[in-house]
């Protein structure tokens, strides 16, 4: 009798996990799905989505490694519409692009002169709301 007690108690645990689970991630396979819009025109996504739940003015931080020889894109999303700035810089801290210095862009196209690891920044735009999921996607094609 025990053991049945057990088995049903196992059971409704593993399918209120999966369920909980798969509600979940629908949003975030939604927003993901619609960012991935973003990079199309060649462009191929690096399959690492960078994501990050933010709150109030709090900046999330991305590390890549970008390569000699391709064009990027990187393109920022929100399910819920809110505006996200970001900021690439290289390892020295000196920027290489700003979307506060581009009307808020939500992507960027360039090309890499060289082999580099690169940090990416973002957040909430002010005014966005007290917290939101940000997503950053890096798509690449080659230059030639």
């Amino acid at each position: 009798m025990k053991s049945n007690r057990t088995i049903t108690f196992f059971l409704v645990l593993f399918f209120s996990v999966l369920f909980t689970s798969g509600t979940n991630s629908q949003p975030t396979e939604k927003i993901y799905a619609d960012c991935l819009l973003q990079i199309q025109n060649g462009f191929v996504h690096n399959s690492q989505p960078m994501k990050a739940l933010l709150t109030g003015s709090e900046v999330a931080e991305f590390r890549t490694t970008l390569f000699e020889g391709n064009i990027y894109r990187i393109a920022t999303c929100s399910p819920t519409d809110k505006r996200i700035w970001f900021s690439v810089y290289d390892t020295n801290n000196n920027i290489l692009f700003s979307s506060t210095h581009q009307n808020f862009s939500s992507s960027w196209d360039f090309k890499m002169e060289g082999n580099m690891e690169c940090i990416i920044e973002a957040g909430l735009m002010p005014g966005s709301g007290d917290s939101g999921l940000a997503l950053v996607l890096i798509g690449f094609k080659n230059a030639q």
